[in-house]
């Protein structure tokens, strides 16, 4: 095959890739909106594993940077994801939360209650099987879970139709004063990202993400028995993949043909 057919070819799979997925409506104003640097407000309140309301302030202000979860305790699987992902990470740091920083983990369903909050921390404590007196299981009070999601850029809605919650895979990392400093995506996150992200958190340092590659919790399809959209952002994934194999391909082929040019070989 010529190189100019091959070329063809890779221009293809690069716009078939580049073309947007015809995301459901459900799906409209999901996602992330990075505020790098942003104020979060520290005086809103939130309910505490043991019932009672507790400023966002509590955790902040004591030198420590914040990891900040957004999630709903009953999500039939991404949150979970984020979650285990997580305690996975922090496993592989030798820093503990409550020393060198701050988890705090809140629902986004105005309708989950402390008692469940409370449940799931019991969950992922015994998960970590670490000391972390600095983890910290919060529910929504009066709004202000909607309230700080807006602050930082995380975009979620309700779909009344599934009784689901669409919204993106993130971690938020905020400064001791409550200054978004960074977001990581996903639902696998290596230890020197996690490292990094604290880090440069408690130096007041603001880094922009280079790998945004969003996931969404929404519509389980019993058919596929899978999600229909992380199955969809994952094939994006893969075309990503092809096209650099296809791009190789081709640079070999067109140094190949170079080659024959200047022997004096007719290329076939």
């Amino acid at each position: 095959m010529r190189t100019s057919g091959l070329l063809l070819l890779l221009l293809a799979a690069v716009s078939a890739w580049g073309a947007e997925p015809q995301l459901p409506s459900e799906l409209e104003g999901v996602g992330v909106n990075e505020k790098l640097g942003a104020q979060v407000d520290l005086n809103l309140t939130f309910t505490a594993e043991n019932g009672y309301q507790v400023p966002l302030k509590s955790f902040f202000g004591q030198g420590r940077p914040v990891l900040l979860n957004l999630v709903y305790y009953e999500c039939p699987m991404l949150c979970n994801l984020i979650l285990n992902g997580q305690t996975g990470t922090l496993r592989e740091i030798p820093w503990m939360p409550g020393k060198e920083f701050e988890i705090v983990t809140i629902s986004i369903d105005p309708t989950e209650t402390f008692e469940l909050a409370r449940k799931k921390k019991q969950i992922y404590l015994a998960s970590y099987d670490r000391p972390a007196p600095g983890w910290h299981f919060l529910t929504d009070y009066q709004g202000s879970a909607k309230k700080l999601a807006e602050q930082v850029g995380f975009q979620y809605r309700w779909d009344e139709a599934t009784r689901q919650y669409a919204h993106a895979a993130t971690l938020m990392f905020l400064t001791p004063e409550g200054k978004v400093s960074r977001y990581l995506y996903g639902i696998r996150f290596k230890a020197r990202d996690m490292r990094l992200a604290l880090t440069e958190a408690s130096e007041n340092k603001f880094a922009v993400s280079v790998d945004r590659f969003l996931l969404y919790c929404f519509h389980y399809d019993p058919a596929a028995r899978s999600y229909v959209l992380f199955a969809t952002n994952l094939m994006r994934g893969g075309g990503v993949l092809v096209v650099l194999v296809m791009a190789f391909v081709l640079w070999r082929l067109w140094r190949f043909e170079k080659r024959l040019a200047a022997a004096g070989a007719p290329a076939k």
